[in-house]
């Protein structure tokens, strides 16, 4: 009995994978806000603290040392790489959160949504899509955060980033913001009924984004 009272109260799990520069980090904070039982997990990584950027806030900053024993103890749910350095997620805190009947969602790339449905199948995967390469690419130069080396590597991972956009459960693009937050929002309280028409047009979206050119 007590079993089955906590299996209906487990909170479900999201994950939210796409290309950087994309929008994911302003979407999901849009979302969790406007959410009643929606927490966004903060992830480990070893990249350098942007400016206005909070330590355990946006993300916990440690060293490669650090997070190599944590590796070592199985503290992530799951880590990557990605431009040079490690993110991770961490087990115990997502456990905590989903036993406690909250929904999480996990902002990640592909690798990372791998590894997390196969420890949690019933996982639900989201992918963002943008609108074209060119808007991609315009919105990483305007951040003006980054050489011009950086965002062609940025891009090319971007594209390959893409390329796993059918091991999503949904696809939504980022052309419109507010629409954008309203999709998520239908996805997270499970009221999004996908139009099939939707889903190919957003499928041949994706198709054209890794056949285009953003030089």
């Amino acid at each position: 009995m007590v079993k089955d009272i906590q299996e209906k109260t487990r909170g479900k799990l999201y994950t939210v994978a796409a290309p950087s520069g994309v929008g994911k980090t302003s979407l999901v904070k849009a979302l969790v806000e406007c959410s009643d039982n929606l927490f966004v997990s903060i992830s480990f990584t070893t990249r350098p603290c942007r400016p206005n950027e909070i330590d355990g806030v946006n993300y916990h900053f440690v060293n490669e040392t650090t997070f190599k024993a944590m590796i070592a103890r199985n503290d992530f749910l799951e880590y990557a790489m990605v431009f040079h350095h490690y993110y991770g997620t961490s087990k115990q805190w997502v456990e905590q959160q989903l036993v406690m009947g909250r929904n999480v969602i996990l902002e990640i790339d592909w690798q990372g949504v791998r590894q997390v449905k196969q420890l949690f199948s019933e996982c639900v995967r989201i992918f963002i899509l943008p609108p074209s390469l060119q808007s991609l690419k315009k919105r990483l130069e305007t951040r003006g955060q980054d050489s011009a080396e950086i965002i062609a590597d940025r891009m090319a991972v971007g594209k390959a980033e893409i390329s796993h956009y059918q091991e999503s459960d949904f696809l939504v693009v980022n052309d419109d913001f507010a629409h954008a937050v309203d999709e998520l929002q239908a996805i997270v309280m499970n009221r999004n009924a996908t139009d099939p028409s939707d889903l190919r047009v957003k499928h041949q979206l994706a198709e054209e984004l890794l056949r285009e050119n953003y030089h």
